[in-house]
């Protein structure tokens, strides 16, 4: 190693190619990434606030939306400075900052997603043990111990990368600190990070996912057994929205994480992480609120408030 130089700073390329667009691309970016925040935390404040959203559904898509949140501000702002900007460098812990949140909260989301799932399961195939299972305690648990399992599970591979050498190019062909592109730069093995990165993708992307698959196997046969038509209708649309972004967040990641070869199609990859870092973040409040009757209705009320505050305010 002493016949090389230890680099200790990268250059994240993002959209370089896209110059002439540069400062338009800012525009849109910022305007998905602020609609979004206001969006998620709009959620999070109507739960919050309204006692008709007081119930385990609407508490983990509380965590759901402030866990998007999280997950589009640890790359979308750090994008949009590098849009604006021709210095685009990344020291290697911020690097890996990055990388351990966006992978912590990412896998914590997945999770959520879960829970969200089961909570469905128990609401429709198991009513009447409904409140004696999910009550308060119990949802606070599940929701700490995916945030716990997210970030613990990240900080051994973000640990075993701090031991890499990086004596070659420094150029991420990428928006933010991903694992593949890194690893592909490290003149060290790599191997072993790479089956462990793999596995954690299996375990948080591809088992959630057949644990959401299996919840809703047994939602549909459940609902189909019911007589009631308009019970079956309610059940199958307070189904729907979460199975919306079922799709999106798990599409998106299946393509990038679990898969092989995923190192050999940068540019695909980037696009395709858009969905899970800028649009999916940005439809979920949409996909929620225009899903979801009670949330409209919530909303319309305090709307109505408002709008009857302002003229006695004016008197």
């Amino acid at each position: 190693m002493s016949n090389f130089s230890v680099v200790r700073e990268f250059v994240l390329l993002g959209f370089s190619h896209l110059h002439e667009f540069q400062t338009l691309l800012f525009a849109f970016i910022l305007l998905i990434y602020m609609l979004t925040v206001l969006g998620n935390l709009a959620i999070v404040t109507l739960t919050c606030l309204d006692s008709r959203l007081h119930s385990p559904m609407y508490f983990f898509l509380c965590n759901f939306s402030l866990m998007e949140v999280l997950v589009t501000s640890t790359v979308v702002p750090r994008m949009l400075a590098d849009l604006l900007s021709t210095h685009r460098t990344m020291s290697l812990v911020e690097c890996l900052t990055q990388s351990f949140f966006y992978f912590s909260l990412g896998s914590t989301n997945f999770l959520i997603l879960t829970v969200m799932a089961f909570d469905r399961y128990v609401a429709i195939c198991r009513p009447l043990h409904y409140p004696t299972i999910m009550n308060g305690p119990v949802c606070v648990k599940l929701v700490v111990v995916c945030w716990v399992v997210g970030f613990l599970s990240i900080i051994s591979p973000t640990l075993q990368k701090t031991q890499l050498w990086f004596c070659g190019p420094n150029v991420i062909d990428h928006y933010f600190c991903d694992s593949a592109p890194l690893l592909k730069l490290s003149c060290s093995d790599t191997q072993h990070i790479e089956l462990m990165d793999f596995f954690l993708s299996l375990l948080f992307v591809l088992a959630t996912l057949l644990l959401i698959v299996a919840s809703y196997i047994l939602i549909v046969a459940a609902v189909l057994r019911s007589s009631s038509s308009s019970g079956r209708q309610k059940a199958f649309s307070t189904c729907a929205s979460h199975l919306a972004v079922v799709v999106l967040g798990y599409g998106s990641a299946i393509f990038i994480y679990v898969r092989p070869g995923k190192g050999h199609s940068m540019q695909l990859n980037k696009v395709v992480a858009l969905m899970t870092a800028v649009v999916t973040p940005f439809l979920n409040p949409f996909i929620f609120t225009f899903r979801n009757e009670k949330v409209k209705e919530v909303i319309e009320d305090m709307s109505k408030k408002i709008l009857l505050r302002e003229p006695a305010a004016r008197r």
